[in-house]
């Protein structure tokens, strides 16, 4: 059985008097501990399948499993529930609080669960440690690199032990040099740690870290390929 599988996927939505299909009974199958790109011209639908797939958004229709969770008919707290214990997600801005510490930021999703200051410490500290960055725990955002921030943000998402890591536009922000430093961080995660990881990229040089891209239009899978990893 596929870790995610999606059947007849919908999403819609009333815009004025239309109604607008992101998703359009699309399926998709990603087997557990696959590295998969998603690509497509803006407005294909790639980003509402991660949002999906993510736990952020609710389908309008057709059937969704992750893990063997079906989320399609869930409420969003159930999916908020869910998306917390099994969803690290990478946005292409970071979103890191800046008020906050390295450290900090990345303990946060930790305080959703119950457990001892020195569990969170020791995981914390696994995290940033596997992302490079145990030495700058004490940094706040603005004195790291861009790269440097998304390394935090990745180490955020990892830190809860997810089974699915997504990622919307990774390295959209980041330089080459850091840009590549991240994919070889996230492919490395990918090998070491398992993780299924989905990633919505426009560069088909991020795509070409994945082992597999599949390619939307107009809300619909138009292809599939395997991509040969950079790495």
């Amino acid at each position: 059985m596929a870790f995610i599988e999606a059947r007849g996927l919908t999403k819609s939505y009333a815009k004025g008097e239309n109604v607008v299909k992101p998703l359009d009974g699309l399926d998709l199958d990603v087997a557990e501990g696959r590295f998969v790109a998603l690509m497509g011209p803006s407005g294909s639908g790639k980003t509402t399948l991660l949002n999906l797939i993510a736990g952020i958004d609710a389908p309008s229709g057709g059937s969704l499993k992750v893990g063997g969770r079906e989320l399609a008919g869930m409420s969003r707290a159930e999916l908020a529930r869910w998306r917390s214990e099994h969803v690290g997600y990478i946005f292409q801005l970071y979103n890191l609080i800046p008020v906050l510490t390295a450290y900090e930021n990345v303990e946060l999703p930790l305080l959703l669960f119950p457990g001892s200051r020195a569990d969170r410490h020791r995981k914390v500290a696994l995290a940033l440690d596997l992302v490079g960055l145990a030495e700058r725990h004490d940094h706040f955002p603005r004195q790291l690199s861009g790269g440097q921030e998304q390394r935090v943000a990745i180490a955020r998402a990892i830190v809860t032990d997810p089974s699915l890591l997504v990622a919307d536009e990774p390295t959209g922000d980041l330089d080459k040099e850091s840009a590549q430093s991240v994919l070889t961080l996230l492919s490395r995660l990918h090998r070491e740690l398992g993780k299924t990881l989905v990633m919505v990229t426009h560069d088909p040089r991020a795509a070409s870290w994945a082992e597999e891209t599949v390619h939307l239009e107009k809300g619909r899978i138009v292809r599939a390929e395997p991509a040969g990893s950079a790495s």
